[in-house]
């Protein structure tokens, strides 16, 4: 059996396979097939939380691309760590995500951000995602669905 590999290692592979494909990761750490293409949409929107350092920020920043289960931003300025979770405001809508990633941008102070919605409103973007197929959430919810 191979040695297990180090922390870092692994969330390599994860940034290299991120953005290669359409693969995502999860809290658990295991690899998951993309349930829908993003659309991309450059929408203003407001964030608050709590920064690596623990300090609280509220900052304007904008989307990149967005699903119904997530977001990409940019223009972050705060640096964030995997599982933080954020409060992001959009029109009059309040979402609540968990980091699921961070990409610092070489030569400036700026960070992309991967979050995924804690909350789930099909209408939190005013967008419809026709060819997205939302997994249920865990297994009890799979198999009542399927009886359905």
């Amino acid at each position: 059996m191979p040695p297990p590999l180090p922390i870092g290692a692994i969330l390599c592979a994860f940034y290299m396979v991120h953005n290669n494909s359409k693969v995502i990761a999860m809290e658990s750490g295991s690899v998951e097939q993309r349930r829908g293409s993003r659309t991309k949409a450059v929408l203003p929107v407001r964030v608050k939380g709590k920064d690596s350092a623990g300090k609280a920020f509220d900052e304007l920043v904008h989307t990149l691309d967005v699903t119904p289960d997530g977001v990409r931003l940019g223009s972050v300025r705060h640096q964030l760590k995997v599982l933080d979770e954020l409060t992001v405001f959009y029109r009059q809508r309040r979402i609540q995500f968990r980091v699921v990633w961070t990409k610092k941008l070489e030569g400036t102070s700026e960070f992309q951000v991967g979050l995924q919605a804690v909350t789930h409103d099909s209408e939190a973007w005013g967008l419809s995602f026709p060819e997205y197929k939302r997994q249920p959430s865990s297994p009890s919810a799979a198999f009542s669905s399927a009886g359905a």
